[in-house]
């Protein structure tokens, strides 16, 4: 944990550094500008009775400016960047520290109907998605929910071997994360996206060459006009026909524009994500598989967002008003800029959705990864494939509790077998369903797990952990729990699962609950289905002598020198000591 905190705050030092650098040149930069707006109203003041060298001066003056605008924007550019890196680091420190509060929670992904998140506390403030999500774009964030819920158990070598790759390499996921964040937008890429596919091409095809003849033509038009060949008014004539042009596509143009002007931040943006992807050297399967399939055949995707985006850009300026009329009326900028964006789109329109959704799945495995990166002590699952052991685990804890204080197990479950587990109240039950259910999700990610070995048959889970009561729907919390096992009977018939509960059939009285849940252990048994089952019900733990595949295990609660003492630890057998009384004389709510 040392060496990793060193790396972070050595970033952090050496972006502040960049930084204070940049800062810098930005402020010489916006004094040349100054100072060129000044030498241009002087030279506009001395010479403003000579026409011709007024409209030199200004010309000057405009290609100056844009040369010192388009400077200065590139080096505001790397002033986000640097600060976004910072960022990334000061957060990474405060992670190591265990504070992540800072990190969306996913609350608004909670799901009390999925197979297991809304048990396990996958979603919402200090949930696991909160600890582990570092993701930066929107659909980058959906894809780490999905590969959190999705209960895939295909390909875990692979996802292993492609987080392992990139847990190695954190500066380049830095960078790529700090680009992601600055390229943030209203217009999200499925918008840019839809817009591409329902795009109304109207720019001839001759549009191209008449824009170039009508600019050469202007330039043949300004020579005469300078060498006093035609007249101010033969100038404006050509300025005039050239406005005239222009304007029969005024309004087309004017809604492409209004839509791309949307888009081209996040091209922009996008460019050096994609040039980071492509230029990067991978070795794993599933990232060279990512990498090839962004790739073009004449040239880099990165290239072609680029040109993209300059050409977006291009249309833009039509907005400045100056520059506007003076490009359409001896350059006709709207037509050939529109020309040349649809003929992009046109080319390379088809692609862009993939690219975004590539940017998305590296910007989701990069959380994954930096998950690795921060606990180089985790172990990563070796997968089974014998099956006859699901979960062979030594010092197994939860990622979320302070390893400092968190009482690690030893854990084996074989396959088609059931531990019922009993203890006293605080004694650790949930935690460690939790536990063993938070593990299986982290293997199936493709996640090491908080353990000193993990061997493991892949499996699906579902739980039932925590079922409420819904006052809208007008259901009580027994017929939702019975809902709920009614779910999971319905899913073990269909695939293999592994299955947690943790008090069955909470909502009603005990003896029922009693008959109800030794016949659904028996159910469940008879299934070949592998799971936990947590109960406080003791005559539960007699189902093992009956069925071999249920053994008993409990987490035991003590009473030493009038405390209540837990040691966490998990042994074989029933619990014999339960605490409920000695807590309600403990908190003098009841006298005996």
């Amino acid at each position: 944990m040392t060496d990793i905190k060193t790396f972070y705050s050595s970033q952090a030092n050496t972006h502040k550094t960049s930084l204070k650098k940049i800062n810098k040149q930005l402020l010489v930069s916006s004094m040349i500008r100054l100072l060129l707006f000044v030498v241009v109203c002087l030279g506009v003041y001395l010479f403003f009775e000579t026409t011709k060298a007024v409209v030199a001066i200004i010309i000057a003056g405009f290609v100056g400016f844009g040369f010192l605008v388009s400077r200065h924007s590139n080096l505001s550019f790397k002033k986000h960047f640097y600060k976004a890196l910072i960022a990334i680091q000061e957060k990474e420190l405060c992670a190591l520290k265990r504070d992540f509060s800072d990190f969306p929670d996913g609350a608004s992904y909670k799901n009390d109907t999925h197979f297991y998140s809304h048990d396990i506390d996958l979603f919402g403030k200090g949930s696991f998605f909160q600890y582990i999500n570092r993701t930066a774009t929107a659909n980058g964030t959906k894809k780490l929910v999905k590969k959190l819920t999705d209960n895939c158990t295909d390909a875990i070598t692979k996802k292993q071997e492609a987080l392992k790759e990139l847990a190695q390499k954190a500066s380049w996921r830095h960078q790529f994360s700090a680009h992601a964040t600055i390229a943030t937008s209203e217009t999200t890429t499925d918008q840019i996206v839809a817009m591409l596919k329902n795009h109304q091409f109207f720019s001839p095809k001759i549009a191209r060459f008449l824009s170039v003849i009508f600019a050469v033509l202007s330039a043949v038009v300004f020579t005469f006009y300078f060498i006093d060949f035609i007249s101010e008014m033969q100038l404006l004539l050509w300025f005039f026909i050239g406005l005239g042009i222009s304007g029969f596509y005024f309004k087309k143009v004017n809604d492409l524009s209004a839509k791309m002007a949307k888009a081209q931040h996040v091209f922009y943006q996008h460019e050096h994500l994609i040039r980071l992807i492509e230029d990067e050297s991978f070795s794993s399967e599933k990232m060279k598989k990512l990498q090839k399939s962004i790739a073009l055949k004449n040239q880099k995707a990165a290239v072609a967002i680029k040109q993209f985006a300059r050409l977006l850009d291009a249309l833009d300026q039509r907005n400045n008003m100056i520059f506007g009329v003076v490009a359409n009326g001896f350059g006709l900028w709207d037509l050939y800029q529109s020309y040349r964006i649809e003929k992009w789109m046109q080319t390379y329109g088809a692609a862009v959705e993939n690219w975004f959704d590539v940017i998305a799945e590296i910007d989701a495995l990069n959380s994954l990864s930096n998950f690795i990166f921060n606990h180089p002590n985790y172990t990563f699952p070796k997968i089974d494939t014998t099956g006859k052991t699901v979960i062979t685990a030594k010092d197994f804890s939860h990622p979320l509790l302070n390893p400092e204080k968190a009482v690690a197990n030893d854990f084996e479950i074989k396959g088609e077998e059931f531990l019922i587990i009993t203890g006293a109240n605080m004694a650790g039950k949930s935690t460690f369903l939790r536990t063993v259910s938070l593990g299986i999700v982290m293997a199936n990610a493709g996640l090491p797990t908080c353990a000193s070995s993990f061997i493991y048959t892949p499996i699906k889970l579902i739980t039932s952990m925590r079922t409420s009561d819904s006052l809208n729907d007008d259901e009580s919390y027994f017929f939702s729990e019975l809902k709920r096992l009614k779910f999971i009977v319905d899913q073990i018939q269909k695939d293999t699962y592994f299955i947690v509960l943790d008090e069955i059939l909470k909502g009603t009285n005990s003896t029922d609950k009693a008959n109800g849940s030794k016949k659904f252990i028996e159910k469940l048994v008879a299934s070949n289905s592998t799971g936990l089952i947590a109960t406080h019900d003791l005559s539960l733990c007699k189902v093992s002598d009956n069925y071999e595949e249920v053994n008993n295990f409990y987490f035991d609660a003590e009473i030493i020198n009038d405390e209540l003492y837990f040691d966490y630890t998990l042994k074989s057998g029933v619990a014999q000591n339960m605490n409920a009384s000695f807590l309600l004389k403990k908190m003098k709510i009841v006298d005996n």
